[in-house]
């Protein structure tokens, strides 16, 4: 047997050499591994240095603080102030399990020691101290709960680091930490001359240096759950995307915030036609109607698909709208107002037809015009003429006098050219309206009359002069059929930006917005030029009358006027020009949440204006195409469903 047996060093020449080969080859390669970058030397800080209360970390300040006073009874989410503070915080939590007969036998001497106390208290002729009664009451109570299995009790350490770029932006965060902890009467400390064991008590390698612990029950621990984030859902409404914070869904229903208005800002490709697509197609299986603007062919695809009505305006189509058409109101107080109301409407349109763009256009302030549109002598009289031109027609104030044929532009046209005054000149620019280059559009009497739940007005083909002159009469029209006829509908004004550029058309678009939830209308507007919207007063009127907003991704230049507006934290500001395609911010009332526009491969190949994508939805989209009237829109966008 060669158990135990010394084995000798080998003697041998040649043995002895390999051995030094090999000896050598080892200390090569472990100079080699020293030399190689390891994933330690990535994440590991350039410097540490701890004071008594705080410590550098690299280039940033840190602060450790523990937990150690909590209030008698704890409530669902209470670290969720602190978990969505924007703030880099590290948290840890140390949980550990205790023998439930342990418990249960020191609190039975607890129990003893409290009920002997008061009743000393009571032999002396004391006053009734209630703490000792309710600590009483609640060790009674977890005994019943431990002795059947109800709760559980555990020993629960709390300890998190605040970081900082400075001392004092240090000092003022670990103040608003406290402050959020304090007002729920949870009590914290930073752990003074502890920092390093304190910082190794918070980084993810699961060593509890501190030992600082409360004991807590099942159900008190079960409140400090910490994986809570803004929430933005409802019962109702519909879906407009994945929340990225914790990967719920955002349900939500405009009609139900103070004004269902909404703003959507997006630089060009950034998916933001694609939102709002998305919302009108799900809108509707609500059974909400919806008008859209549309200034470069974006929607014909998704109107054809669901059967609405596509109404093409250019200079050559057939299509006429009137803007002298009065709405057919049966409220008697809205009635009364009719005339007044359009004539009014009818003044902007005009001094925008008359005015020109140059006229018309605003200074890049947004809150000055280069030049007056009309004069006052002219304002007066193209008033005065506008009133006659309704009385040659039959039309006074008196309600029962708005069923008559109205009158048009030509009409206006002729009454101004032979009165005084400056009507003739007034009618000299508007003839290019009457019997000029623009002549017929909107000249004469509307030949359409759309009972649909989807409408678009299509004005890419517009020349640019007319364009807005266009949008401003469709506004007018939609507005018109809207006060006829109340029901949940949503207004898109795409490329809104147009608009804006004109001082009447700005104002008559904000006057929209503020009056549409009378009406049970929402009012969307849509622009990639956001200096130029938020550069008008008018423009930001508009955002603060909408209590829905949707940021997508941004051009840097546009980021900052938007962070002014919007309030965004540095956080926020720094993904909204990095957001990839469809991520963005969504507010609704108070609350926003980052999200995730989603739709299903039908939806996409309905709405998207990528070349590659429509190409791939082909063949879906020709089935879904077919104008079968008696399928209804949800049949049709999620067969089988």
């Amino acid at each position: 047997m060669a158990f135990g047996k010394k084995q000798n060093p080998p003697t041998d020449p040649v043995s002895l050499a390999q051995a030094q080969q090999q000896r050598e080859q080892m200390e090569v390669e472990e100079a080699f591994r020293k030399g190689i970058t390891a994933l330690r030397d990535f994440i590991a800080p350039s410097s540490i240095e701890f004071k008594p209360n705080y410590f550098h970390l690299g280039t940033r300040f840190a602060r450790t603080y523990y937990v150690f006073g909590y209030p008698r009874q704890l409530y669902t989410g209470w670290l969720s102030g602190m978990v969505n503070l924007d703030e880099v915080i590290d948290l840890s939590m140390f949980i550990y399990p205790v023998e439930s007969q342990i418990v249960l036998e020191n609190l039975r001497k607890k129990v003893g020691q409290l009920e002997a106390g008061l009743q000393i208290d009571a032999e002396k002729g004391r006053v009734r101290d209630p703490g000792k009664q309710a600590a009483i009451m609640d060790a009674e109570e977890m005994r019943d709960k431990l002795q059947v299995g109800e709760e559980r009790f555990f020993r629960f350490g709390l300890y998190f680091t605040l970081y900082a770029n400075s001392m004092d932006e240090l000092e003022f965060v670990s103040h608003k930490v406290e402050s959020i902890l304090g007002q729920q009467l949870v009590y914290s400390k930073p752990a003074t001359s502890q920092q390093e064991q304190a910082l190794n008590s918070t980084i993810p390698q699961f060593t509890d240096q501190l030992q600082i612990r409360r004991n807590m029950s099942t159900g008190a621990l079960s409140t400090s759950f910490p994986f809570t984030s803004a929430d933005l859902s409802q019962d109702n409404g519909i879906l407009y995307g994945i929340n990225m914070h914790n990967s719920g869904l955002v349900i939500f229903d405009r009609f139900t915030l103070e004004n269902s208005n909404s703003t959507v800002f997006a630089k060009s490709g950034a998916g933001k036609s694609f939102a709002v697509k998305l919302e009108a197609l799900r809108s509707m299986m609500f059974g909400t109607e919806v008008f859209i603007i549309d200034p470069e062919n974006e929607y014909q695809r998704m109107c054809d698909a669901v059967g609405g009505a596509y109404v093409r305006l250019s200079l050559n189509s057939a299509t006429r709208i009137n803007p002298f058409d009065l709405p057919k109101v049966v409220d008697t107080e809205e009635a009364d107002n009719a005339l007044r109301s359009n004539l009014i409407t009818l003044h902007g349109l005009l001094r925008l037809m008359m005015g020109g763009a140059q006229a018309q256009m605003l200074s890049g302030a947004g809150n000055q015009v280069v030049a007056p549109a009309l004069t006052p002598v002219e304002e007066a009289d193209l008033d005065a003429a506008l009133i006659e031109t309704y009385a040659k027609a039959g039309i006074t104030n008196d309600p029962l006098t708005h069923t008559g044929t109205p009158p048009t532009i030509t009409d206006l046209y002729d009454t101004l050219l032979h009165m005084g005054g400056t009507g003739p000149q007034l009618a000299q620019r508007l003839r290019k309206y009457t019997s000029g280059t623009f002549a017929g559009i909107f000249s004469q009497q509307s030949n359409i009359d759309i009972d649909n739940p989807m409408v678009v007005f299509n004005v890419r083909d517009l020349e640019d002069e007319l364009r807005p002159v266009a949008m401003y009469i469709v506004l007018n029209y939609i507005w018109n059929k809207t006060k006829t006829d109340q029901k949940r509908r949503i207004l898109i004004v795409d490329e809104a930006w147009q608009l804006m550029k004109y001082e009447d058309s700005a104002n008559f678009l904000f006057s929209l917005a503020k009056r549409a939830r009378k009406y049970n209308l929402g009012v969307t507007t849509i622009s990639q030029d956001v200096e130029d919207f938020m550069g008008s007063r008018m423009g930001r009127a508009i955002v603060a009358n909408a209590s829905m907003q949707l940021l997508l991704k941004q051009s840097p230049s546009a980021v900052d006027v938007l962070s002014d507006v919007f309030k965004l934290t540095s956080e926020e500001k720094k993904r909204l020009s990095q957001f990839p395609v469809g991520q963005g911010l969504f507010f609704a009332g108070q609350n926003h949440v980052h999200i995730q526009i989603t739709a299903s491969p039908t939806e996409t190949g309905l709405i998207s204006t990528n070349p590659q994508q429509v190409q791939a939805a082909t063949g879906q989209q020709g089935e879904i195409n077919k104008p079968e009237g008696t399928i209804d829109l949800a049949n049709r966008l999620y067969p089988g469903v």
